[in-house]
């Protein structure tokens, strides 16, 4: 992976953003194809590895490990991993993740009232 030049004006302007607005911050956490349904799925508790899979087909093992780390790193999911053959990993979400189930609950709202008009 290319390292990132941080005194580049790109990266410097998008510092700036991430301290600036916040809606621009909660994406940077939460954003992208993949992030919010990992969310979503763990408001209803603890799951493993195997079960996100399950519940998130589409998505592949590079795709969801990634992001599960970015996750943890953003400190919103707990890895709990338990010294047994075959690994056992769980995923939770920490009070932040936890505070996300409004957000997370606003967006279902609007999708159920206007996916519809677009279809």
């Amino acid at each position: 992976m290319t390292k990132i030049k941080e005194s580049s004006t790109n990266q410097i302007n998008r510092q700036k953003s991430l301290t600036q607005c916040p809606v621009t911050y909660t994406l940077d956490k939460i954003g992208g194809r993949w992030k919010p349904i990992i969310i979503f799925n763990l408001l209803n508790g603890t799951r493993r590895y195997s079960e996100l899979k399950k519940l998130i087909p589409a998505i592949t093992e590079k795709m969801l490990i990634q992001h599960l780390k970015q996750l943890e790193a953003d400190n919103l999911v707990i890895r709990k991993a338990y010294p047994v053959v075959p690994p056992f990993v769980e995923y939770s979400l920490t009070d932040s993740g936890k505070a996300l189930n409004q957000v997370l609950g606003a967006m279902v709202a609007w999708a159920d009232n206007n996916r519809a008009k677009s279809i």
